[in-house]
């Protein structure tokens, strides 16, 4: 088990490594074949790491690989902790890579940086490998900085374009606010426990005061905020489309943005000690869903509609790790990596066959065109929509199932985010496939193309796992489920009374329902229409003035005291003081100057004058 986990994490760091050091030698074909295939090895060891776990008797094996920090009482070494969390999020994230990455080659063929673009990509799956695999969060931290910088890298890559420049810089900023919150609670943790061993802090756990659990957990939840892109971290996650496609599929279904809800499952034992701040973790991931996916329904940029969407399906899983419902959470970002990198991909054929044109307003009629991206895009649809019996429907059911006997309200606000879910994404789907074709303008006359088999291959393998990933964790199939399989390593929570068959039938009936309505609602407004203004708000397509509040509120004070700084404390105080120091320095010395003359006659005047001074303050004495 240790050699397959090392080779697991290794892999893709091999791949970087190796087209690294082989310099500009390699070819287009060898670089897509080396960066994907190490990743495809990766999948095949966490397979092999599954079975291997499925036998060993508590289901947990830490891998020790090296000393590393050893100061004082702080002892942190290199090493793994292989369990199911872990084993679950090493299947999907290399899983999903491997597939991204084989559609990549295809995707950037041509391009001149290609070489640099797979060397980031394998060192981004590295990097979310090390993050889940840690068995302490310090080694969490080096992966979780990892995704962070790979990320900034990928967002930027067109960096001679100032939109992706900003967008990557933005990226950085915002996931840097969140890191303070990581930082925040490992001191704490390391304070109350002297330990940062995920082991060793889970053990520890019931000994935490109220406040320090309360404290801990909402640093937590900041730390998540940034990474998985939530209220009030989220503006980050739509700019980052400035980068190619297949980046947008890697960092939204496989790896950074569902790294904060890792960490708060990991955490789950320490989550357990504090009902307020799950309560908070609850309101922050419902609220983020409901804002991101209204935000979703005025976007004309398809890529932008996926993004928010996005923020939205991670706020539910934000919402199912709020009422303790872990596995749900869980469960949820597997199905949503299968559908959201279909999602991603198939919108990234429909924008290599326009010929990088991501403006739906400018497509329409797609369908005849692409008999592999339309199908297998349709299905992606419908699982997000919650149809039954594709994936979606189980995973955001188990979740709004479990929010409904925990809190009424947010199960209420999760039943409205699915009716927009479902009208958000039909309408995408009806301006991108159906009705008049708006692209002849844009082609040149030229009729769109279906995609080469390195990305077509790739979106028939994921819409197959739409359709079959409910199979993974249906309620019926107990100590055989996913959630039976990740039991033994999730925080208790006190439940409440469970809803009996007839009541989850009935919360499926609704689910469905809702996912009916949005459909048939967008359908009917998108179908035939023929101007889309009135039915697109502009301050839902301006993210609710987020990104003004923040500029009004935090950018355009603070740059306003930067000038003030420039133009006031810099030179006139700071410098004034400086200079003040040296101008009295050197008044002080003029005038000590005129005493030292160097003439004899006035230093004898001086000590005469002087001594007549002392004799007459004698003689006024004795007197």
């Amino acid at each position: 088990m240790a050699a397959v986990a090392t080779l697991l994490l290794l892999m893709p760091l091999v791949g970087f490594l190796f087209v690294l050091a082989n310099g500009t030698g390699l070819k287009e074909r060898a670089i897509g074949i080396v960066g994907t295939g190490v990743v495809a090895l990766s999948f095949v060891f966490a397979v092999v790491a599954f079975f291997l776990l499925l036998r060993h008797s508590d289901r947990e094996l830490t891998v020790h690989l090296f000393n590393w920090i050893n100061v004082g009482t702080l002892h942190v070494p290199a090493a793994l902790l292989v369990d199911p969390l872990s084993i679950t999020m090493c299947l999907f994230v290399t899983g999903i890579s491997a597939l991204i990455h084989l559609y990549s080659i295809g995707y950037m063929k041509g391009e001149k940086d290609f070489r640099k673009f797979f060397l980031y990509l394998n060192l981004f799956v590295f990097s979310m490998l090390l993050l889940v695999l840690a068995n302490n969060l310090l080694v969490t931290f080096v992966g979780w900085e990892g995704v962070g910088v790979c990320s900034y890298w990928l967002v930027s890559y067109y960096f001679d374009r100032d939109s992706a420049a900003s967008a990557g810089k933005k990226a950085f900023l915002y996931n840097r606010v969140g890191d303070i919150g990581l930082l925040i609670a490992m001191f704490l943790l390391f304070h109350a426990t002297h330990t940062l061993n995920y082991l060793g802090v889970f053990h520890a756990a019931g000994t935490l005061s109220p406040t320090v659990a309360t404290l801990t957990v909402l640093a937590l939840l900041l730390a998540a905020t940034g990474k998985s892109a939530q209220i009030p971290l989220f503006n980050w996650l739509p700019d980052a489309m400035e980068g190619p496609t297949p980046v947008s599929a890697l960092i939204h279904a496989a790896t950074m943005v569902t790294a904060g809800v890792f960490l708060l499952v990991r955490m789950s034992p320490v989550l357990a000690m504090s009902p307020d701040g799950r309560a908070t973790i609850a309101v922050i991931g419902g609220v983020t869903a409901f804002v991101a996916a209204t935000i979703a329904t005025s976007q004309k940029d398809i890529k932008k509609v996926l993004a928010f969407s996005t923020v939205s399906q991670i706020g539910y899983m934000v919402l199912a790790v709020g009422v303790g419902a872990y596995s749900a959470a869980i469960f949820l970002m597997i199905a949503h990596a299968f559908f959201k990198a279909l999602l991603f991909l198939g919108s990234g054929s429909v924008i290599h066959s326009l010929n990088g044109e991501q403006d739906m307003r400018k497509m329409g009629g797609l369908a005849k065109y692409l008999p592999l991206t339309f199908p297998t895009f349709l299905i992606g649809w419908l699982t997000i929509s919650g149809i039954p019996p594709f994936a979606g429907f189980f995973a955001k059911g188990d979740v709004l199932t479990n929010v409904f006997e925990h809190n009424k309200p947010l199960w209420a606000l999760g039943i409205i985010t699915a009716i927009l879910t479902a009208y958000y994404m039909s309408r995408l789907f009806v301006l991108t496939f159906r009705g008049t074709e708006r692209f002849r303008e844009d082609t040149h006359g030229h009729d769109p193309h279906e995609s080469p088999w390195v990305m077509t291959a790739p979106l028939v393998v994921l819409a197959v796992l739409s359709v079959l990933g409910g199979l993974i964790n249906l309620p019926w199939a107990h100590g055989r489920s996913l959630a039976g399989f990740l039991s033994p390593v999730l925080g208790f929570v006190p439940k409440v009374a469970a809803a009996s068959t007839a009541a989850q039938w009935g919360l499926a009936a609704v689910d469905v329902a809702a996912a009916v309505f949005g459909l048939l609602a967008a359908f009917s407004i998108w179908q035939h229409i023929t101007e889309s203004s009135r039915f697109e708000s502009s301050f839902l397509e301006h993210v609710w003035r987020w990104d003004d509040f923040y500029d009004a509120t935090i950018g355009r004070p603070l740059t306003e005291a930067a000038v003030f700084s420039d133009v006031v404390i810099e030179p006139k105080v700071i410098d004034g003081a400086v200079t003040g120091v040296a101008v009295a320095t050197r008044n002080s010395a003029e005038g000590l100057r005129k005493l030292q003359s160097g003439f004899a006659r006035q230093y004898a005047l001086a000590m005469v004058l002087g001594f007549a001074v002392i004799i007459a303050y004698l003689v006024a004495r004795v007197h």
